[in-house]
Formats: C-alpha cells, sequence, structure tokens
C-alpha cells in the first residue's frame, strides 16, 4: 500500500471509530471530488456499521433533486459556496435510512480545473460544510494547488479531517482542543 493509500485507511479507520463514538453514521454530499470521500470510507471493511453512504451531486439538478439545494442559492451565490455547501451538507444529514443511529455530514463542492476558475473563484477553490446531529451547519472554503486529482485528493482528504475533528470534539473523546488539518493551500 502507497504511502498515501495508508494515509486515507488511517483517516477513514479514524473517521469511523470517532463516529461510532458519538453514535451516530456518516452521509457525505460531494461535487467535486466525485465520491472520492465516501470511497475512501467504503473501503474499510465493516464500514457499514458507520457509514449511511454519498450522493455524487455533480449538476446542479442533482443538487436541488437529491440534497434539496435551492434554486435561490445557486442564483445567489452560486455552487461553489457556503450556502449551497451548507445546504448540500443539511440535505445529506436527512436522507438516511432511519436506521440506527443519527446522521453527520459533511459536503465538498469546488473547482478542481483544470478549467472552470474565475478571478473570484479560482480553480482549487473548494466550499466545505459539516453538520452533526443537534448542530448548526459549519463552512469553510480553502483553495488548494495541484493538478486536478491532487486537487480531488486533498478536498477528500479535508472534509473526512474536518469531520473526524468535529465529532471528536462534539463525543469529549478530545483531552486538547483539536484543530483543522494542514494541509497544502493558499492564503
Amino acid at each position: 500500500m502507497s504511502e498515501n493509500g495508508s494515509m486515507r485507511l488511517c483517516l477513514a479507520l479514524a473517521l469511523g471509530w470517532a463516529a461510532q463514538r458519538a453514535g451516530c453514521k456518516i452521509s457525505l454530499a460531494e461535487s467535486c471530488t466525485g465520491g472520492m470521500a465516501c470511497a475512501w470510507l467504503a473501503g474499510v471493511a465493516g464500514s457499514s456499521a458507520w457509514l449511511e453512504g454519498g450522493v455524487v451531486s455533480y449538476s446542479n439538478a442533482m443538487k436541488r433533486t437529491l440534497l434539496g439545494v435551492t434554486e435561490a442559492s445557486l442564483l445567489a451565490h452560486g455552487a461553489v459556496s457556503s450556502a449551497v455547501a451548507a445546504e448540500m451538507a443539511d440535505g445529506a444529514s436527512r436522507l438516511g435510512s432511519g436506521g440506527p443511529g443519527p446522521l453527520a455530514s459533511a459536503s465538498i463542492t469546488g473547482i478542481a480545473g483544470p478549467s472552470g476558475g474565475t478571478h473570484e473563484k479560482p480553480v482549487g477553490t473548494v466550499w466545505f460544510a459539516w453538520k452533526l446531529p443537534g448542530q448548526s451547519v459549519l463552512t469553510q472554503t480553502q483553495r488548494f494547488r495541484g493538478d486536478r486529482a491532487g486537487v480531488q485528493a486533498q478536498a477528500a482528504h479535508w472534509a473526512l479531517s474536518g469531520l473526524f475533528s468535529l465529532l471528536v470534539q462534539a463525543s469529549g473523546q478530545a483531552s486538547a482542543q483539536w484543530s483543522m488539518p494542514n494541509t497544502s493551500h493558499s492564503p
């Protein structure tokens, strides 16, 4: 297994542990990563104990239909925005089958490149949102460097690391303040 593969496996195992400790399952909504984050989690044997699933909502129509993203948010802010990321995470948190445990969700929407960027939202701009059961949605943006695959991998890692940190904080398992992961990004 490559070093990156080992890091992804460790992250997926840690996230599964944190979800189980918090008494919830994970649901993801992905756009620019195309299901990469969910695939990393589903690659762990036994992940069905803590992974509810994911939605790849690449088009705005899928964001509206499957996740309940509003046309107003898409028109006012664009698909790559805090508002849309928040609505995606909120929608993913409601997609569960009603099985055991509430859902903790994360969403990813961005511009992986190599084209599609603008002056205001250059290639590598990614918005994230996280929603834990009974809590408000949190959003954050990052700008990653690299080719398309690199931006996608960094974004998937950031989303899952952020969800892990929030679950650990929420479940009281942290003895010290956890922070968001340190990945390469520009200011």
